[in-house]
C-alpha cells in the first residue's frame, strides 16, 4: 500500500539507534546452545528481532527508491510486514494457531491505536495541529472496513449457527482468504498506478534526494537478504521458548499473541512514525500506520490462512469473538480520528487510552489453557 517515500534519513538514524538491541543476536543464540532458560531466550530473541525488523524495512525502501514508483512500490507493500509473516508462518509450523491468529488481530490493533496513538500524541505535543491527506485516510478506512468484515464473517458463520466442521471453516476462510488477496492486488494497482497522484507525499523530495545519489543496490540487497535470514532464526527461537517462557511468565495464548508478539514485530515501524511525526510529517506516519494495518488484513493473513493449508495446519478465520470485538472498536476509533485530515495530541492520546484498555481485557480474558 504504501510508496516509497521521503523519509529515509529519518529511518536511518533511528535505525542507528536501535541497532544496539543487535548485540542480543549472539546472546539468543548462545542461550539456545548453553540452555539458559525458555524466559531468558525468548525475551533476547525478541529483543533481537526488533533491529533486524528494523533494517529489513529500510532495505526494502532503499531498493524501492532504486526500481522506481510502480516496481519499488510494489516490492515495499509486499516486504512491508515481512518480519510479521516470517514469524507466523514458524509460529504456524509449531503448530500454534491460536498465538498466529492472536497476533493478526493484535497487529492490526497495535498499528491503528498505539502506532498512530503515540505518533498523534508525541507529535501533537510538539505542533499544535498536525496535518494529513483526510482523501487517502477515508480510502484507507474503506478498504479497511472491508477487511474487517471479511475477517469477520467466518467467526459469524460459526457463532450464528449449531457449529461447522473444520474442513468447511477450512474451505470457507481459503475462499475468503482468496478473495481478500485480490481485493490487496486492487488497493495496489490503485494507488500505484490509476491513482498513484492521491499518493505522491514526497516524492518531490525523494526525487531530490536520487538526483544527489542513489542506493548502492547490491548492498541494500544483501542486507535484506540476511536480515531476512537472522529474522528467520530469531524467530525460531522465539517460537520454541514461547510456551515455556508465556507460561512462567503467567501470560496466555491470546494475550502473548494480542500484545507481546507485535509489539516485537512492529518495534521498528513504531519508532519510524513516531520519529516522522515529530518531524511534523503526519502523511508519512499516517501511512505508515494504517498501511501496515492493511497489509496485515489483505496480505499476510490470508497468506498464513492459505500456508495452513499447504503446511496441513489448520489455520483458518475464526477468531476468539472477543479479539474481533477489538478489532472493530480499533478500526471504527482509528476512522473516525483520521477522516478530517488532522490530529493533535488529545486525539493520540484517546488511542492510546483505547489500547491500554484493550491490552488489560487481553490480560484478565480467561482464554483456553494451550497454545496451539
Amino acid at each position: 500500500m504504501r510508496q516509497p517515500v521521503a523519509g529515509e534519513g529519518e529511518m536511518l538514524n533511528t535505525n542507528a539507534i536501535i541497532s544496539i538491541l543487535l548485540v542480543f543476536i549472539p546472546i539468543s543464540i548462545a542461550g539456545h546452545f548453553l540452555d539458559w532458560g525458555s524466559t531468558t531466550i525468548f525475551i533476547t530473541a525478541g529483543l533481537a528481532i526488533v533491529p533486524l525488523a528494523a533494517w529489513m524495512g529500510t532495505a526494502t525502501e532503499e531498493i524501492a527508491v532504486v526500481l522506481g514508483p510502480n516496481l519499488g512500490g510494489f516490492l515495499n507493500a509486499t516486504f512491508g510486514n515481512a518480519t510479521e509473516l516470517i514469524i507466523g508462518l514458524v509460529a504456524l509450523n509449531a503448530g500454534l494457531i491460536n498465538v498466529v491468529k492472536a497476533s493478526i488481530t493484535g497487529s492490526i490493533i497495535s498499528n491503528l491505536l498505539l502506532v498512530m496513538g503515540f505518533a498523534m500524541f508525541l507529535g501533537g505535543l510538539r505542533y499544535r495541529e498536525q496535518q494529513f491527506q483526510s482523501v487517502v485516510a477515508r480510502l484507507n478506512a474503506s478498504a479497511m472496513n472491508l477487511a474487517v468484515i471479511a475477517i469477520l464473517v467466518p467467526t459469524a458463520v460459526d457463532v450464528t449457527s449449531d457449529g461447522i466442521s473444520e474442513a468447511t471453516m477450512q474451505t470457507l476462510s481459503g475462499a475468503v482468504a482468496i478473495v481478500l488477496i485480490v481485493v490487496y492486488l486492487l488497493t495496489l494497482l490503485f494507488s500505484m498506478k490509476t491513482h498513484s497522484f492521491l499518493y505522491d507525499v514526497g516524492m518531490a523530495d525523494l526525487e531530490a534526494e536520487e538526483s544527489e545519489e542513489k542506493p548502492n543496490l547490491l548492498l541494500w540487497v544483501i542486507v535484506l537478504l540476511v536480515s531476512t535470514i537472522v529474522v528467520a532464526v530469531e524467530s525460531e527461537l522465539l517460537v520454541d521458548s514461547l510456551e515455556e517462557a508465556t507460561s512462567y511468565l503467567g501470560l496466555t495464548a491470546l494475550f502473548t499473541g494480542v500484545i507481546v508478539v507485535p509489539i516485537i514485530g512492529n518495534a521498528a515501524e513504531h519508532a519510524t512514525a513516531v520519529t516522522v511525526a515529530m518531524k511534523n510529517k503526519m502523511d508519512l506516519s499516517v501511512s505508515v500506520a494504517v498501511g501496515s494495518s492493511l497489509q496485515i488484513a489483505l496480505f499476510v493473513a490470508p497468506v498464513l490462512v492459505l500456508a495452513g493449508l499447504i503446511m496441513g495446519q489448520p489455520m483458518d478465520l475464526n477468531f476468539n469473538p472477543f479479539e474481533l470485538v477489538a478489532v472493530v472498536v480499533a478500526v471504527l476509533l482509528a476512522n473516525s480520528v483520521s477522516s478530517d485530515g488532522r490530529s493533535d495530541w488529545l486525539e493520540g492520546s484517546l488511542l492510546l487510552a483505547t489500547y491500554v484498555v484493550l491490552g488489560l481485557a487481553f490480560f484478565f480474558h480467561p482464554e483456553i489453557a494451550g497454545l496451539g
